[in-house]
């Protein structure tokens, strides 16, 4: 990453946050509504789309045309992905739902959860929830990678911006909470402390997002692929709610076992100046 590179941390994450809670409040209102509940899906896709919006217009107002083409390299250069640790960085997610379930059968949970799920947990108006999974995957990170984990790292550790961007992104998605059929909505309904352990594994998510997407040579495309995966992976079998909760633990110990092994990495800040597209790719393999 390049010094030269003006991020601006505060603007990004405050327009960030306004610009998505104005649309999704607007859209929750209207999901209450009987005359707009056709439409509410509008104003939320508007605001799943913030923080891709205002990475691009940030980057594209920078007077140097550097930041641009890092972006561009990140999204679209395959040569930055490493095949063998991002294929085995995939299993993670499926992973953690198949060890939680064996767990949850030792405390009375059922065997029934093997079961590929009839349907998906939430409902998302006139958008398939299948298509929502990979637009919410692709907007989001192309905002997340392209500006807003970047934005964190000037002046801190890879640690300390991973734990921070958990807790925006978790905190982000706050507004769900009041949207109707949401799936935040849907498991606040059935206990708060569901709620709560969503956004704690959002939070551990996000850490172990960074961690994937940094290992990759920072490549926004692998970021946007693990994402869709994390979103599948929650909808495919017919996990409980206290499943879900078990599987927090085990992404909370998947994590600080990938920090352990990996220390020398989150303790690491900034690197250096790069100047062209060949030194982007250059740094990322001189990570291990």
């Amino acid at each position: 990453m390049s010094e030269r590179f003006n991020y601006q941390a505060k603007k990004y994450y405050l327009t960030v946050f306004a610009g998505t809670g104005v649309f999704w409040s607007v859209g929750g209102v209207m999901s209450f509504q009987a005359e707009w509940i056709d439409y509410y899906m509008l104003p939320m896709l508007l605001g799943l789309m913030v923080p891709a919006m205002v990475a691009v217009v940030l980057i594209w107002r920078q007077p140097e045309d550097a930041l641009r083409r890092d972006f561009k390299c990140r999204l679209f250069s395959l040569r930055l992905i490493r095949p063998g640790v991002f294929l085995l960085s995939l299993i993670l997610m499926p992973l953690s739902v198949l060890l939680s379930i064996v767990v949850s059968l030792g405390v009375g949970g059922s065997v029934d959860q093997f079961q590929v799920s009839e349907a998906f947990s939430f409902s998302s108006g006139f958008v398939p929830v299948l298509l929502l999974l990979f637009l919410a995957a692709l907007f989001e990170e192309l905002g997340w990678r392209g500006y807003g984990f970047e934005s964190l790292e000037k002046g801190r550790s890879f640690l300390s911006a991973s734990l921070l961007f958990g807790l925006l992104w978790s905190a982000w998605h706050l507004p769900l909470l009041w949207v109707n059929e949401s799936y935040q909505y849907e498991i606040y309904q059935i206990s708060p402390w569901y709620a709560v352990n969503f956004y704690v594994s959002t939070a551990v998510l996000g850490v172990i997002i960074s961690w994937v997407c940094h290992i990759n040579q920072r490549s926004i495309l692998v970021a946007i692929l693990f994402h869709f995966v994390v979103n599948l992976s929650q909808e495919m079998l017919s996990m409980t709610q206290q499943t879900k909760s078990i599987q927090t633990i085990v992404l909370i110990v998947f994590a600080l076992v990938i920090i352990r092994n990996q220390w020398p990495l989150f303790m690491r800040k900034r690197e250096p100046e790069i100047t062209s597209t060949r030194d982007i790719g250059s740094v990322g393999q001189n990570l291990f």
